[in-house]
């Protein structure tokens, strides 16, 4: 897919992303307007006015154009988690950094299309070993990685470690939209707390 990440070239490919894009952005309005379950695949070509023909050239299923937001959204986290590890100075500020920036920016994901959903409809099942979802597991581990080679962190087991972040931020961050107000510095300090004081009891990794 198309994002800031990886811009096309050419007249074919600079269509092909204005295509999906289009299909991604209908998706978003009529996931919000009507909800994953009663949204329909016509509902969403109806809103991009492309062909049908078009919209199955790119995606199969309605389930495959939400995975697709979800993977369209960690290609646009993944530069902000690597934005947060060049500026913290050390193991605690990077924990501080990445989990605010997360549940910040779920919040705004949020207010751009979910906060229309019915708010106890369940989410479809989703693959998570999409390839932007893979390259944040990979961003997260090698920022652990970074910070304990610096002398920054105790040597615990990184991939371990970011595995169990990443799962906390997550299910945090879905209670954290259900509530209201919306309390992002309320769910980033339980979520940094549980995850610092949890280090301290992991055990260590010979080198």
């Amino acid at each position: 897919m198309a994002t800031l990440l990886t811009l096309p070239t050419g007249k074919r490919e600079l269509n092909k992303a204005a295509n999906r894009l289009a299909i991604l952005d209908a998706a978003r309005a009529v996931f919000g307007d009507l909800g994953y379950d009663a949204a329909t695949v016509r509902d969403i070509i109806r809103r991009t006015g492309l062909a049908s023909g078009t919209f199955y050239n790119y995606y199969r299923s309605k389930e495959e154009v939400f995975e697709a937001l979800a993977d369209d959204a960690a290609a646009r986290f993944r530069p902000i988690l690597r934005t947060q590890y060049e500026a913290a100075p050390d193991f605690v500020a990077y924990i501080n950094g990445a989990v605010r920036a997360y549940f910040a920016f779920a919040a705004e994901e949020y207010e751009r299309w979910e906060a229309k959903r019915p708010l106890n409809e369940p989410q479809p099942l989703m693959r998570r070993d999409t390839p932007e979802t893979n390259a944040v597991f990979d961003e997260v581990r090698n920022s652990i990685h970074g910070v304990i080679h610096r002398g920054d962190a105790p040597p615990v087991d990184a991939d371990y470690l970011a595995a169990a972040c990443i799962a906390l931020v997550r299910d945090i961050a879905e209670q954290m939209v259900r509530r209201r107000p919306i309390d992002v510095d309320g769910a980033a300090e339980f979520a940094v707390q549980m995850i610092l004081g949890g280090v301290s009891a992991l055990p260590i990794v010979k080198p």
